[in-house]
Parts: C-alpha cells; sequence; structure tokens
C-alpha cells in the first residue's frame, strides 16, 4: 500500500482490484492487478498512447462486479455483503485539503450494486473445524478479508432431505447448525491434493486418468453400485479444500469469434496474455428434455434429430440468413413484427422455429423484432468456424483473466497500480467546473487531466436521478453435465425460454473442468437473465426443471435423471450500462463514468464503451495498436541491426497452438 504516490498524472481510474493466485505445489505466489473490463480497456490504450495512468482502489476483495474468485473467495465475497455496513468515515483529515475556491464529491464506501446475496448448500455436510482450502497461505488479516470455513458452512442454509428447492427459506440464518457426517466420502489428504493440482494445471489428464483405471481394478466386484455412487459423491468439505480449483466469476458471458473483444486482443497483441477453449456445444430445452442443437453443415446433416426435409429447410434458411441485407424483398414487409412471427411465416417445423430462436439467434421470442432476429442468426453464423466448430470462445480460469490482459499491457507501458488505497473525494474547481485532483486516505493530493470513475463508486447524491436495471445470477455446483455424452469435458450454452409473460429467458452456461474454473467431477453452472424479481425468484424455476438437489434420498437412487445440485448462490447485479451520463447530477466533463457488466452474452459493450471514452481523452489516437516489434527496437548508440522480417499487427500468421487450449491468432 503506497503512502508517497506520485503527485501528478495524465489519468487516473478509480476501480482497481487485486487477484492473488498461490500454487503451493511450486512455491509460487503471483499477484496481478486488474480492474472492470472497460476500465482496464482504457489504462491499456491510454499507456500505449504515453499517458500516465494511475489505477486506485480501496476494495477488500478481488475483481469488481467482474472478478473471478476461489471458493475461499466467494465465501468472503458473500461474508463480506451479508456484514458490510454503511459506516461513516471517522478520518475528516482531507477535508483540510480543500480550498476556498474548491468543492468535493465524496465517493461512497459502500457498494449498492449487489443485492439479495442467497446461499445454499446441498452436499454433503461431512465438514470438521479443521478442514481448510489446500495450499492456503496465512494472509495478513489487515489487508484481506478472510473466513473460517467451518463458520461459513454453519453460516448457509442445509435444507432437509425431503424440502424441494421452492420450499427452502429464502432468509439466511445468521447461525445455522449442521451436523457432520463421519460416514461421508472420503476427503482429500494434502499429499494427493497437491499432485492432483499439479496434474490438472499441467492438464496431464491421462496419467490421472491412468491412476483412476489402476484403482477401479482393486474394487471388489460385489460392491454394488450405490455404494460406488456414495463414495464418488462430492461432499462440502471436499469443495471447501479444493476451493483453488474453482475460478468463479461474478459475471457470466462468452466471447464471439468474431467480436468486437476478439478483434481488439489480437489487434493489439494482448491475446498472448491468454489461452481459450471452444464452447463444444449449443443445447436446447424442449419438452421438458435436454437436446444439442446442430448449427453447422456438419451438425445438421449428420443430425439424428431432423428429418431430412428439416434438414433441407434450416440449410436453406440459415443460407438466406448470412446474406439476408441482399434480399431485402425476403423481410422487408415483416419488419414490423417479432422475429417469432416470422419463422412461423417462414413455415419452418417447430422444432426448427424454437432452435434458430433459442438456440442460434437466442432472442427474446415477444420483444426481438424480424431485423433483429435476422442480424443475431448472421453474427451467430459468421463466427462458425473461425477457431472451430462454434461460434463461442471461453478464457481459461474465467472471465476474470480478460481485464488482467488488459492490465498486464497498461503495466508494460508505465501504468501504476496502487491497491487497497482509498480514494476519499474528488476535488472540483468551482471556477472551470473542472476537476483537478483526488484526495486519497492519506491526504496526498494528486493531480490528473482525466479521471475515470466506475459506477458504484458514485454516492446517492450523484446518482439520485439515475434508473438502474438489474441482473439476476445463479452460481450453481453440480456433479455432472446437463446432458451425458461420452466426454466429460464439454462445455455448454443452453437458452431457456420465459415461462411467463413479463419474465425473461434464462442464459445457461455449463463450464467443466478442463476450462480451470471447477474441481475435477463437478461442474460450474451459471445462470443470467434479466430482472424482474429477486434472483432467486427469477431463476429457481429454472433450476428446479434442470437439476435435482444432492439429498440423502436421492444419493440411494441411481436412475436420477438429472444432475444433482451441490451448492447454489443467488444474487441481484445492478447494470448500469444503459444510462445516461446525464443522468448523473453535477459531474465535471472531465470526469468519465465506466458502468458494470451488462446483461448481454458478449463483450461489445464493454469494449465500445472503452473506445469512446478513449476518442474523447486522446482524440485522433490509434485505439489499443500493436507494441513494436522487440527485433525493431534500435537502441540509441548502438549498431543497426540487420531488418527484421515484417511483424503483422495480427498473430493470426504465427501462433503457437495447444492441444488442450486455443491461442486466437490459430483460426481454423
Amino acid at each position: 500500500m503506497a503512502n508517497n504516490l506520485p503527485s501528478e498524472f495524465d489519468v487516473i481510474i478509480i476501480g482497481t482490484v487485486l487477484k492473488e493466485n498461490i500454487l503451493l505445489s511450486t512455491i509460487h505466489l503471483s499477484t496481478y492487478a486488474t480492474s472492470g473490463l472497460p476500465e482496464s480497456i482504457i489504462a491499456a490504450a491510454c499507456s500505449r498512447s504515453g499517458q500516465r495512468v494511475l489505477h486506485v482502489d480501496s476494495r477488500s476483495y478481488y475483481g469488481g462486479n467482474w472478478a473471478s474468485f476461489s471458493f475461499s473467495g466467494l465465501l468472503s465475497w458473500i461474508k463480506e455483503y451479508q456484514e458490510f455496513n454503511d459506516s461513516v468515515n471517522e478520518n475528516q483529515a482531507w477535508q483540510e485539503q480543500i480550498l476556498n475556491n474548491e468543492e468535493a464529491i465524496v465517493l461512497s464506501r459502500k457498494d449498492r450494486t449487489i443485492q439479495h446475496v442467497e446461499v445454499f448448500c446441498y452436499a454433503s455436510q461431512d465438514f470438521h473445524e479443521d478442514v481448510e482450502e489446500a495450499g492456503a497461505l496465512q494472509k495478513n488479516h489487515a489487508s484481506v478479508t478472510s473466513v473460517n470455513y467451518t463458520e461459513a458452512a454453519h453460516s448457509v442454509y442445509v435444507p432437509s432431505e425431503d424440502e424441494s428447492l421452492s420450499t427452502v427459506s429464502c432468509e439466511i440464518p445468521a447461525e445455522q447448525t449442521a451436523s457432520s457426517n463421519p460416514e461421508s466420502g472420503p476427503e482429500v489428504n494434502d499429499v494427493e491434493a497437491v499432485e492432483e493440482k499439479e496434474n490438472h494445471c499441467h492438464d496431464k489428464t491421462h496419467v490421472q486418468a491412468t491412476k483412476e483405471n489402476e484403482k477401479s481394478e482393486n474394487v471388489p466386484t460385489a460392491e454394488s453400485n450405490a455404494e460406488q455412487l456414495r463414495k464418488n459423491t462430492i461432499t462440502y468439505s471436499q469443495i471447501v479444500k479444493e476451493g483453488r480449483r474453482f475460478n468463479i466469476d461474478l459475471v457470466s458471458k462468452l466471447l464471439y469469434s468474431r467480436g468486437l473483444l476478439i478483434d481488439l486482443l489480437i489487434k493489439s497483441n494482448i491475446s498472448q496474455y491468454a489461452e481459450f477453449k471452444n464452447i463444444t456445444r449449443i443445447l436446447a430445452f424442449l419438452d421438458g428434455r435436454v437436446e444439442q442443437v446442430p448449427c453447422s453443415r456438419a451438425d445438421v446433416f449428420s443430425s439424428k434429430q431432423l428429418t431430412m426435409v428439416e434438414k433441407r429447410m434450416l440449410m436453406k434458411f440459415l443460407t438466406f440468413c448470412m446474406e439476408y441485407e441482399q434480399h431485402p424483398e425476403e423481410y422487408k414487409a415483416f419488419e414490423e413484427i417479432t422475429f417469432s412471427e416470422y419463422l412461423k411465416m417462414q413455415k419452418l417445423t417447430p422444432n426448427l422455429q424454437y432452435f434458430v430462436l433459442h438456440s442460434i439467434a437466442m432472442t427474446s421470442e415477444t420483444t426481438s423484432t424480424t431485423i433483429d432476429g435476422l442480424k443475431a442468426t448472421k453474427t451467430f453464423l459468421h463466427c462458425l468456424g473461425r477457431y472451430g466448430n462454434s461460434p463461442f470462445l471461453f478464457p481459461l480460469y474465467g472471465q476474470g483473466e480478460l481485464p488482467q490482459c488488459f492490465c498486464r499491457m497498461s503495466a508494460v507501458f508505465g501504468g501504476i497500480y496502487c491497491l487497497r488505497h482509498s480514494v476519499e473525494c474528488l476535488v472540483v474547481d468551482k471556477d472551470s467546473r473542472k476537476c483537478k485532483a483526488i484526495i486519497d486516505q492519506f491526504g496526498q493530493r494528486i493531480i490528473s487531466k482525466h479521471f475515470i470513475v466506475e459506477d458504484s463508486y458514485f454516492s446517492e447524491n450523484i446518482c439520485s436521478s439515475v434508473q438502474y436495471r438489474q441482473i439476476s445470477r445463479a452460481v450453481l455446483i453440480t456433479d455432472r453435465s446437463l446432458l451425458k455424452t461420452d466426454s466429460d469435458q464439454q462445455i455448454s450454452i443452453l437458452i431457456v425460454p420465459a415461462s411467463e409473460a413479463g419474465t425473461s429467458a434464462v442464459r445457461v452456461i455449463e463450464l467443466c473442468s478442463s476450462t480451470m474454473t471447477c474441481l475435477k467431477g463437478t461442474y460450474l453452472v451459471h445462470l443470467t437473465c434479466a430482472s424482474s424479481g429477486t434472483a432467486r425468484e427469477d431463476l429457481e424455476p429454472t433450476v428446479q426443471k434442470l437439476f435435482v438437489p444432492c439429498t440423502e434420498m436421492e444419493k440411494e437412487n441411481e436412475e436420477v435423471a438429472k444432475p444433482r445440485l451441490l451448492w447454489a448462490l443467488y444474487f441481484n447485479m445492478r447494470d448500469s450500462s444503459d444510462v445516461n451520463r446525464n443522468s448523473y447530477n453535477n459531474l465535471s466533463s472531465n470526469i468519465y463514468v465506466c458502468s458494470g457488466p451488462d446483461c448481454g452474452l458478449g463483450n461489445d459493450n464493454a469494449v465500445k464503451q472503452a473506445e469512446a471514452l478513449f476518442q474523447q481523452i486522446c482524440p485522433n489516437e490509434d485505439f489499443c495498436p500493436p507494441p513494436p516489434n522487440p527485433e525493431d527496437v534500435v537502441l540509441e548508440g548502438a549498431s543497426l541491426q540487420a531488418e527484421a522480417p515484417e511483424c503483422s499487427s495480427s498473430l493470426e500468421a504465427n501462433a503457437e497452438t495447444c492441444n488442450t487450449s486455443l491461442y486466437l491468432g490459430n483460426p481454423l
């Protein structure tokens, strides 16, 4: 924590966070400064253009609303929102720094962007007092919020065996006792945990599979399937102990393979800092069951779900969507009706209508127009084939890796990060009405030309005229995939249509362990929709359709068709992406507002916002150009080297590839 920063910068960004990665097996500790995605992109662009950039943030948890947490980090985040109160800052020394011709915009000390946090545990409660996260190091309690894992487990509501999801109490008891279960599945000892982590991190899945096969040969043949299932069941202790295997995103998104963010990552050469996985399946929930949707030409013709007539109809319609702008006579007369009605007029079968509307276009059945649907379908099809047989990519270790990539670029070009460092106020000149400085927790005044502030830092007085939307989110840990196949390493997206008028369709993204976001043998499931009530009210009906709670009664039943729900978190998140800047009261023209995540599937909104703000700060400058080729950099006084081969600004020609992950520079 710095208490003597430089006194002047070109750009100050308020909204930086810290992410820590600790690998005990290699005795390696690494910390990365990251912020929300728009702020990170702006920081990289400004630093790259030669601006002096400072990031500051006062938060004690990692990542703002774009963060990725380990399981223990998520428990800390939950506890913080349950216990946080809007305390008054007793340190008023900063007020002495305000001059007569100045006024202060006091920043909020409470984050009001998260509401209605509810958490439920359905896994076996076999925890003990000494259960703690494998590989965890002792942290400085003064700087990092700590959590007692046994206490955290007790604070979670545990439904009884005969309770359904719909009968669970909405309130989280302050102290809920749960007895330990000595007969629950075996815990992983420390040696096995470290060994398994090494295998996981280095993707040595074939070695792990061999060990499991060897173990299975020693299992007595008389052992029943029910007993085997009981031993393989994931318990709460295992989730806590292996908590660093989880990278749980607060916001759930995917990357379109030809979207603005992918193009920016390639153009700026920032893609070298990240690896990606293809989304392997597009799913549909039809007639009460989950099915895979054929999207590409190969999928359509190999599909057993469609008749030959349906295959021809679908291919003809998708071909039209790819070039619909060249045939206005086909859709001009239907521009004012919904896309759903337009599909009916095209005489597609009900199955094809459902697949196109909910799994390809992924648009609203009631509000999306014909043009909206055609554009969305064309975008989907245009993204197919660039990096495989899927239009979507997911970053290894979660969405929180993306802001880190841009922050690394900013740091390379001189950006300064000051973490867990409070900013008390913005200082505004009364005469010019321009913001001129910030004052930090130590009373230091830091001057700057431009100030970028994340929406959540503004007080209620500044935001009194702002009308916010809300996003409903759920994070689930389950024991198996929504659609079982030969491979257990599937990454899937599923849209569940709205079941009632006035509600929104629910987007479900299921991640497997190869994405480095969850423990092997579990799946991490994200649910997202626009809010019409609390997150639990909006999302629990979908959870009931797709999953069953993991109770003792269910464990004994071998024929359970749905995945078992081990753990669930619900919360509402503020969506400030559509707020007009003029809605904020009395903001200076050189104070720029960054919104939090939006409800959309992609990241285009964040990129557009970052580029628009950058052009206001640095007009006529190139937005995130690639860094110079090191071979082309000639130091002063050094002899001229032979001319280096021409280096393209895109990685597409010569990027390294990997069997288990994808580098953006290697499109197929």
